[in-house]
């Protein structure tokens, strides 16, 4: 359950990520509201796993992990950012390494 629990975390720091961008400093209210909301849901989650038999260490590389692959992918689907190869290549290396956390680390 603390993986899952870390897993809805990192989505939602994704959501507040892309919020951040669409709320265009704060000056729009309904994507200012969405990241309010979706900062504290990730931060709840994250303490969800730790509290629930993660490593803090482990499960705070695999929230921030998850953030940033995802919001590197949201970013070239929303955004238009450049999708190179380099770019995918150490994603998916990112991605890898998240998944060698998850085998390596004691927890559920």
């Amino acid at each position: 359950m603390a993986w899952l629990f870390l897993l809805i975390g990192g989505l939602f720091e994704v959501g507040f990520t892309v919020s951040l961008k669409y709320s265009e400093n704060f000056s729009k209210l309904w994507p200012s509201v969405s990241f309010f909301i979706c900062i504290t849901l990730s931060f709840f989650f994250l303490n969800k796993a730790i509290n629930n038999g993660l490593p803090i260490g482990t499960s705070y590389a695999v929230w921030t992990g998850i953030g940033a692959a995802g919001t590197a992918i949201a970013g070239m689907i929303f955004f238009k950012e450049p999708a190179a190869m380099w770019r995918i290549f150490f994603l998916v290396m990112l991605i890898g390494s998240i998944a060698g956390l998850k085998a390596v680390s004691g927890g559920e």
